[in-house]
């Protein structure tokens, strides 16, 4: 079936690119053949990425000797990348012309191996290579990296260095010397980056010492900010005195964060490489234990990292590990996995709608952070009403219902974690709490051969009465069922002498528990989750029987017992246990602090000026680049390429001749004579491929608007001026259409659409807007059981490059389904007006899309991912399968990729186009993976699990605190060598996909002020939180920095011109602008710095400061009256 899949999308790749070719080869874009190349396999990605930098490679064997390597070693095997660097730094692939080439080469083709053809590190990453000279003379390596490196990874960046060391030793090349005031340049280097730059590790100085004076080769790189170093400035062998981000990346965050893993391919096969020497990484990770004790798996501390990088506005809704915090819970929805996380969608409700699906959390574990999906097959949270009453919230109607009447938020829900997000992580498995699926398999254990009796209660556990639990619990000896389980191990010694003290005197009537109103009783029972009503001075608790049997006063109250277990009281569940005829465990274990990251997004990108063409307009258009104001002087003055036609001898600016339709030919200029040549060398200098001339724009556009039959629509936006290496620009034909139909351009020539990534592995239906005949079509003929589809309400699992699109009715800017029904719109008029072919898409509403390519491409990856439109979702996320976002290089942790229709990229992508800056070629489409293959993807997806039903083992391991990989639960990793990746189980179902907060309240806020109100609202509400340390978290990570950092900009600012936007470092004496005559302003506006400081007196004033704090305070508005002259506010001494 899923070849069958694959062969489909494949014909209707090869029909869009047939025609794609027969457009670009008539001239009217950059380049005559279409530019993003397609690529089957690993092979061919790292080929197609590499012939950017080195066209000459393609066809010469370079992706043909990768999959035969594949076949002697593993796929994405280390080795693998060795060889190709060998063979490659041979010249076998390439002719080379000397040493430092052929090393250079080499590495750029290992790395590019390593990061799977996909991001763009193996061109931005690597600046380069150089041989510079040791103390004593003879030649060492240098290796430069850049900022983009960061998109290798740890692993891969770090592994560089390895294989820039193994080509030096084939080389003969000495090692490097480091000098005291080089390492001392490298430990302060870091220590700003740091502080500048916040990174994943950061090795003590020790560390920094050891790891520079054993490196065999030189980690540098070119300058990645404006900061000098504090110190050491001025070393011969350091070109730069500013920060080099590529260095301290490679250093920290790979050798030194990954020197565990490098060890472990150096004594798997060092040997055969020559690279035992780097066996002093055992000496080095000795140094770091030392330095960092290992995380001990008997006792996790608190982790209180993503608290510290609290921003305003985003609300933090559980302190790590605070009690009755969101409970974790083990388990893979249909939509988690991958880093993505469940939530009950009443929680997302009862947290003010701050929560959305698709929103990222950040988390104190098992990773940094996560996006979150609902499922309603979890607990949701137990709140109080303002009337007393404590209410376990099940749906988010009850929610939506009760909101406004929530005074506390006792109990956040559940956090539903996979195991394969602790397995990527290594990550100890936290103790589990007690939940229906653990529950229902000690109860199969325990009925043995009678669980037929049990059935319904086996096929549906978390449908079960009070007195079924109470029955089956005492019948089969097994724990008490998770739903009646209340938080029972928060109480402590005291806690339970009151309990038994006040119920004394109990009544029953039913089921249910009355008893006299008591302040401290109820705070009990709210400590424990207990639901309950107050009424008429009484609380009533209608699960009251559960409790006394729970307690041991049911069915026999044996005092003496009880008062003889309280005198050796240890633990609140091992009490119980002793006193009950109940078997508990406890409901909790382990809970989760977290705290909102960004909130989820579906919206066209659009460049800062919103841009519809990539086409220079000067300052003829204006402060909004407008063609139509251009086309009013009649001229503009910029620089554009240079070409000639032949036919009219004149000067154009396509390689089509505007006027006579024919083609024109491309000159260079020499800087020195002015003469027109086509050589890239005249009069000893290199010439330019463009000039900056005057055009008049009324004999470009007017032939233009007459073949098009179409008049200019009222705005139409270029840019500036062009940033690509030969200011290349956009035929404006595309920029009128992208107007006429509202769609903006991004840098590469393309229209995207940005949405927060999510996983799914199987849906419904009736939840993507699809009926069943497009489906069948499609090539989904059976659901998950083998039974054919007929049903709207069946479970399908999805084929792995078939996507669920945004189409959010909320939100205006997320209905990327509309979006793309205007970028279908724009290419068919494009085709018929433009190339002089037929429309290919014929789109009216959005159900047309169905069935339609599209491309996926992450942020930092030069290699896109064909996928197949077979719905949409209501939310603002891109539901894709997880290898699909593997195949990005992405995860699902709460960033976002984008999509293109594929049309509109093979007709209107060029690299011609991209920036000339380091890091033009990151986020452009230079490569098309058209198949998806498992061992050629992101390795994080392969311990994605996918069992129906976690073990009971497994539970009973989380108990042990083992490590994952002590647990048997499969992995997708078993279908490694498979090309049917298809049977995928998850643990949870979920009601509808779309069930839950579809916008953020976050989102919807329009000032600071009003989020910062709503954020601190809820701060109040929720007992896992400190309202006042939210408030100091606040005011000291955020409103003080930005005040600071405002203050210091403020007082050295530029100047600028309000009409043609020329900018001052000093105010000309005449105080008008030199360019044009136009008034002068700041770029900084007093505003700007004022604009946190209110905030942080209400917040003072509000909630309790260290004295510390409110001092800074005093100061930063002490300074910044004496830079503006005036106090704004009363003294901070008042409160």
């Amino acid at each position: 079936m899923m070849k069958g899949v694959e062969e489909k999308i494949e014909r209707e790749l090869k029909k869009a690119y047939g025609l794609a070719r027969e457009c670009r080869a008539l001239g009217y874009d950059p380049k005559d053949e279409v530019e993003s190349l397609l690529a089957e396999d690993i092979g061919e990605r790292v080929e197609g990425l590499l012939s950017s930098l080195y066209p000459e490679i393609r066809g010469k064997g370079l992706a043909e000797r990768i999959i035969e390597l594949e076949k002697i070693y593993p796929s994405g095997d280390p080795r693998i990348a060795l060889k190709m660097a060998e063979e490659a730094s041979e010249g076998k692939f390439i002719p080379l012309q000397n040493v430092r080439e052929a090393i250079e080469f080499g590495v750029r083709v290992a790395l590019a191996y390593l990061t799977l053809g996909i991001v763009s590190a193996p061109l931005e990453g690597i600046a380069g290579i150089k041989l510079k000279k040791r103390l004593d003379g003879r030649e060492y390596l240098a290796c430069y990296f850049s900022g983009p490196i960061r998109g290798a990874g740890g692993t891969a960046a770090a592994f560089t260095v390895l294989i820039a060391d193994f080509l030096r030793r084939k080389f003969n090349l000495a090692e490097y010397d480091p000098t005291e005031k080089e390492i001392e340049r490298y430990v302060v280097e870091i220590e700003d980056y740091h502080s500048e730059d916040r990174m994943q590790y950061f090795p003590s100085r020790e560390e920094i010492i050891f790891l520079v004076s054993h490196i065999p080769v030189e980690i540098t790189g070119e300058p990645t900010s404006e900061r000098e170093v504090l110190a050491y400035k001025g070393l011969p062998r350091v070109e730069t005195d500013r920060i080099r981000g590529g260095m301290c990346l490679v250093l920290c965050e790979g050798i030194a964060l990954k020197a565990k893993k490098l060890l472990g391919y150096i004594k798997e096969f060092g040997k055969e490489f020559g690279l035992e020497e780097w066996r002093f990484l055992e000496e080095y990770l000795k140094i770091q234990r030392s330095k960092y004790a290992q995380e001990s798996t008997s006792q996790i501390a608190p982790d209180y990292r993503y608290i510290e990088e609290a921003v305003a506005g985003r609300p933090i809704f559980s302190y790590p590990s605070a009690q009755n915090g969101f409970r974790l819970r083990y388990g893979r929805s249909r939509i988690s996995g991958l880093a993505a996380c469940g939530m009950h969608p009443a929680t997302m409700v009862i947290l003010d709608s701050f929560v959305a699906i698709g929103s990222q959390l950040r988390m104190e574990r098992p990773g940094k952070s996560s996006a979150i999906t609902p499922c309603d097959q979890i607990e949701g949270p137990i709140v109080r009403l303002r009337n007393g009453d404590v209410v376990r919230v099940e749906t988010m109607e009850e929610a939506e219902r009760i909101v406004k009447e929530v005074d506390r938020i006792l109990f956040l829900g559940d956090l539903l974690i996979s195991f394969g997000d602790f397995y990527e992580q290594n990550h100890v498995l936290m103790p589990s709490g007690y939940t229906e699926e653990w529950w229902v398999q000690e109860v199969m254990r325990a009925a043995g051969e009678t669980s037929e009796k049990y059935k319904e209660f086996i096929r549906n556990p978390f449908k079960v009465g009070a007195e079924e639990a109470l029955d089956l619990s005492l019948s089969l000896n097994v724990p008490l069922h998770p739903r009646y389980t209340y938080h029972w191990e928060y109480l402590e010694k005291e806690d339970f002498e009151y309990l038994y003290k006040q119920l004394e005197d109990w009544k029953l009537t039913g089921s249910t528990l009355v008893l006299k109103f008591d302040e401290n009783m109820k705070q009990i029972f709210e400590k424990i989750c207990l639901p309950h009503k107050v009424r008429d001075g009484k609380l009533i608790v209608d699960e009251g029987k559960i409790v006394l049997h729970t307690l041991g006063i049911l069915p026999n109250w044996d005092r003496e017992k009880i008062q003889r277990e309280l005198s050796q009281f240890k633990d609140a569940i091992s009490f119980l246990n002793s006193v009950s005829v109940l078997k508990l465990r406890a409901k909790v274990n382990t809970t989760i602090g977290a705290r909102l990251g960004r909130p989820e997004k579906a919206k066209m990108r659009k460049l800062r000026a919103r841009p519809h063409m990539l086409f220079p307009l000067g300052s003829s258009g204006g402060k909004m680049r407008s063609l139509n104001e251009a086309l009013r002087k009649g001229y503009m003055e910029v620089e554009v390429p240079i070409f000639i036609c032949e036919k009219c001898k004149a000067k154009r600016i396509y390689r089509v001749c505007e006027v006579c339709g024919n083609r024109t030919e491309q000159y260079r200029i020499c800087s020195k004579c002015g003469k027109y040549t086509k050589l890239k060398l005249h009069c000893g200098v290199e010439t330019k491929s463009f000039e900056r001339r005057r055009i008049n724009l009324t004999e470009l556009i007017n032939p233009i608007l007459s073949r098009m039959d179409c008049e200019l629509p009222e705005l139409v936006k270029g840019v500036k001026g062009t940033s690509s290496k030969d200011k290349i620009a956009e035929r404006i034909e595309k920029g009128i259409l992208r107007a006429k139909y509202g769609i903006y351009v991004n840098k590469d020539g393309t229209t995207r659409f940005d949405c927060t990534e999510v996983p799914i592995t199987h849906f419904k239906p009736k939840e993507i807007g699809a009926s069943i005949e497009m489906l069948r079509e499609l090539g989904y003929e059976r659901d998950i059981y083998g039974n054919e589809l007929m049903s709207e309400d069946q479970i399908v699992e999805i084929f792995p490059q078939d996507l669920i699109i945004p189409s959010c009715e909320e939100w205006e800017e997320a209905n990327i389904a509309e979006g793309l029904i205007k970028v279908c719109n724009f290419i068919d008029e494009l085709l018929v007006k433009l190339y002089r072919k037929p429309p290919y898409y014929n789109v009216r509403k959005k159900e047309d899309l169905i069935g339609q390519l599209v491309v996926g491409l992450a942020p930092h990856t030069s290699v896109g991912v064909v996928g197949r439109i077979i719905g949409f979702s209501k939310t603002q996320a891109l539901f894709a399968h997880p290898m699909f976002h593997a195949a990005m290089r992405r995860n699902c942790d709460g960033d976002e990729a984008s999509i293109i229709l594929l049309l509109d990229l093979l007709l209107n992508f060029s690299k011609e186009y991209l920036p000339k800056r380091r890091g033009g070629s990151m986020d452009a489409a230079l490569v098309l993976t058209t198949k998806i293959r498992l061992g050629e993807i992101d390795r994080e997806v392969h311990n994605l699990d996918i069992e129906f039903l976690y073990p009971l083992e497994f539970y009973e391991a989380t108990l042990n605190r083992m490590m994952p990989a002590q647990v048997n639960v499969r992995r997708l990793a078993e279908r490694l060598g498979s090309d049917d990746y298809r049977g995928i189980g998850f643990t949870h179902d979920v009601s509808d996909l779309n069930y839950g907060v579809l916008v953020s309240k976050y989102k919807r806020l329009v000032t600071m002020k009003e989020k910062i109100e709503k954020q601190m609202q809820l701060a109040e509400k929720i007992v896992a939180v400190s309202p006042d340390d939210v408030a100091r978290i606040l005011v000291e990570k955020h409103f003080l920095k930005d005040i600071k950092g405002n203050l210091r900009e403020f007082s050295r600012q530029e100047f600028r011109c309000v009409n043609c936007n020329e900018k001052y470092r000093r105010i000309p004496l005449s105080g008008r602008c030199e360019k044009c005559g136009g008034r002068i302003i700041l770029t900084v506006a007093e505003g700007v710095v004022y604009k946190y400081l209110e905030s942080c007196e209400e917040l003072a004033s509000k909630y309790k400061f260290p004295n510390y704090l409110l001092q800074s305070l005093e100061i930063i508005k002490r300074r910044m009256n004496s830079v503006f002259g005036r106090e704004r506010q009363t003294s901070l001494t008042t409160f």
